[in-house]
Parts: C-alpha cells; sequence; structure tokens
C-alpha cells in the first residue's frame, strides 16, 4: 500500500509494484483492514459525547483511534428537550472541526420517541411522542446533521414522522419498540432502513407474532445492528443473527458509554448516572445501559461466537456501516484515492494499531508498531 499526503495512492502486490521513496513501513503477518466505522456509540474514555465540547469529542476520538475506528456516529440519548437540543447544536458545530482520531461524521438521535415499554435506561418521563414538528426542531439545531435516527414504529404519529425524515436523508433506525409484525412492516413501508442493537429493547420474538424482532431477521432489505459482548446477545443468538441477516446486512456496533476504557466506577449516560463493574453498565436494579465495548473487540468475538471468516467480519464494522449511512463512496473500503483510515490486525485478529489519514495512532498497548 502506498499512502501519499494522507490519501491511498496504490493497492498493489511488492511483486508487481517498485516500492516509491519515502517511508517504507513493514507490517509482517498481518491484515490491513479499513478503518472501523461505529454508528451507535455514545462515548469512551470518561466522555459523553452529549457534553458536545471540543476537550469531549477530542478525547473520545483519540481513544478510538487507538482501537481502530476511523468514524463514528455521536449517539445521543432521551434528556429534556433543551439539553437535547443544546447537545445537538454543539454537535453540529463541532463536526465541521477538524481534529484528530476518528471523526464524528453524523449524529445517531437514539430518543426520544421510543416506547415506554421498551425505553431501558431512557428517562420515561423525557420520552416524546413523535411529530414533524420535535423532529424539525432537532434538525435544525443538528444543523441537517442527524444521519441516523431511532424510533418505534408503533407509536402514534411515528410513520409520518419517519417518511419526513427519511426524506432529508436521515437513516431511520427501529428500536426500544414493542411494535407488532404490521407495525413493523409499516415503519418499513414509511423509510425504516435499520434496526437498532438487534434483539435489545424490543418485544420478544412469538411465533404466532413475530414483532420487529421478526420483521428484523425475515426482512433481507433491513440492515441490523448487534452488540456482541457475550452480555446483551447470547453467542447462541449471534449465530442465529448472521444466518439471518448475513455479510451484506449485519452491523457490529458497541453502545459504548463513558466507562469505555476506563476503571470500574461511576460515569455518564447523557444525564444518567451509570454504574461500571466488571465491564457490565448498568442503572437501576439490573438495566444494561449501554456497553463498554471496543469495536475491535467486537469483531474478534463475532468471528469466534460465529465462526465467520475475517474478511466476512469486517464488512460489518466497515463496508455495511458505511452503506448504510449512504457514506459508501468515502469510508469503509481501502482503495485509491480514499483517505488511508486502516487498521492493523495480528494473526489473532488482535488490534495491532491504527493509520488514520495517514497518520499512525498510538496503538492500545504501544507505539513503536509502525517504527518503519
Amino acid at each position: 500500500m502506498v499512502i501519499e499526503d494522507g490519501v491511498i495512492a496504490d493497492v498493489t502486490s511488492r511483486l508487481h509494484a517498485e516500492l516509491p521513496e519515502g517511508r517504507h513501513v513493514e507490517l509482517p503477518e498481518s491484515t490491513l483492514i479499513p478503518a472501523m466505522f461505529d454508528v451507535h456509540i455514545h462515548g469512551s474514555g470518561g466522555h459523553d459525547v452529549m457534553e458536545a465540547t471540543e476537550p469531549a469529542l477530542s478525547h473520545v476520538g483519540a481513544f478510538l483511534g487507538r482501537r481502530g475506528v476511523g468514524a463514528y456516529c455521536a449517539t445521543t440519548v432521551t434528556a429534556p428537550l433543551d439539553t437535547l437540543l443544546r447537545s445537538l447544536n454543539g454537535l453540529a458545530k463541532l463536526i465541521r472541526v477538524p481534529m484528530e482520531g476518528a471523526r464524528p461524521v453524523g449524529i445517531h438521535l437514539e430518543g426520544p420517541f421510543l416506547s415506554p415499554h421498551k425505553r431501558g435506561a431512557h428517562v420515561e418521563s423525557q420520552l416524546q411522542t413523535p411529530s414533524i414538528a420535535l423532529f424539525d426542531r432537532m434538525w435544525e439545531a443538528a444543523e441537517g446533521n442527524i444521519r441516523v435516527m431511532t424510533i418505534a414504529p408503533e407509536l402514534l404519529n411515528a410513520e409520518e414522522t419517519i417518511a419526513h425524515a427519511s426524506r432529508l436523508g436521515v437513516r431511520v433506525s427501529m428500536g426500544h419498540s414493542n411494535a407488532n409484525g404490521d407495525a413493523a412492516r409499516a415503519g418499513v413501508m414509511a423509510g425504516a432502513v435499520t434496526a437498532t442493537h438487534t434483539f435489545n429493547a424490543m418485544r420478544r420474538f412469538d411465533h404466532r407474532d413475530g414483532g420487529l424482532l421478526g420483521e428484523v431477521l425475515g426482512n433481507d432489505r433491513l440492515f441490523a445492528e448487534i452488540i456482541c459482548d457475550g452480555l446483551h446477545v447470547d453467542p447462541a443468538i449471534v449465530r442465529v443473527f448472521w444466518k439471518t441477516k448475513g455479510a451484506d446486512r449485519a452491523m457490529l456496533v458497541t453502545d459504548a458509554m463513558a466507562g469505555t476504557g476506563m476503571p470500574d466506577g461511576a460515569y455518564r449516560l447523557g444525564e444518567m448516572e451509570v454504574r461500571v463493574k466488571n465491564g457490565r453498565c448498568v442503572i437501576g436494579e439490573d438495566t444494561l445501559a449501554g456497553s463498554t465495548l471496543t469495536l475491535d473487540r467486537a469483531l474478534r468475538n463475532f468471528v469466534d461466537f460465529t465462526g465467520a471468516s475475517l474478511a466476512d467480519a469486517v464488512l460489518l464494522a466497515t463496508r455495511n456501516p458505511a452503506r448504510m449511512t449512504g457514506l459508501d463512496s468515502e469510508i469503509g473500503s481501502v482503495v485509491p484515492g480514499r483517505s488511508a483510515d486502516i487498521a492493523v490486525l495480528s494473526t489473532k485478529n488482535i488490534l495491532i494499531g491504527t493509520i488514520l489519514r495517514g497518520v499512525p495512532q498510538l496503538s492500545p498497548s504501544s507505539g513503536d508498531y509502525l517504527n518503519g
């Protein structure tokens, strides 16, 4: 691979290319993949994206860059409306600011249009009934940077809100939902294209009415997220997910929050306090509230849980989220003309390091992996 000015200039065999002048880096017995893309992440390294400050996003971006991620959707949670609008506006302005590490390429609006019956960690009193008028207030605050929106399709006015957001280019994701099969299909007809953390915060599957889960697993057109940490979804169910969604529609996400990469303790998820112990994030008695998963670990888990090839599994963290969000002409592939955003894996699929825009990032364990 030849990189010039932060851009991939050529990808070829050494047998068929003459090495140009410049710095040469040897990475024996390693695999180069596109830097990964997390479309559902709330924070990491002690910071939440809803802080919406340059130091917070710089810290999150630096952490993700060290973990093989090149791009992400800054994901919000349900909050008081004025707080949410303020965060959306702050994030919109920061998306335009060049930063080191992984870069936010849009906002994932997770809430407030969620079912009170499947709200998970979201505060019930702060949930809202969907409406075009309310969505437009959030769209304007975000300056058009909402790229993904999670919504429960069974809610009043959900179909018209889905259709309106879809016309604006938002990728609508169905989730935190108690929808039956008819409501789920209506959401798809209105424009929904994906599902939020499949299995989690969804009505349980029933053989007489599969609900949202039945539609997600049975509809070959729908993309679908999964949190592959072994806590949110049992490995046996991850295998079922893989068999139904396959290499074209499945997506790995982390749903990571501020406690990711940090010691056990109390951290923020929006305005909520979350307890992290032994990697498990909970509020209340035992409600899961995000994760401490990293995408490189999710990739390795997925291969271990399903037996999928690395080549297939990589698509779930690179090409597929890029296709779902409409960014596949910019990210998700290692081809000439693209930004040199690359993750380096060992023969055991362990992340060795990351190159973003042609610049080596500090590796998880040391900073010397690219001293060529």
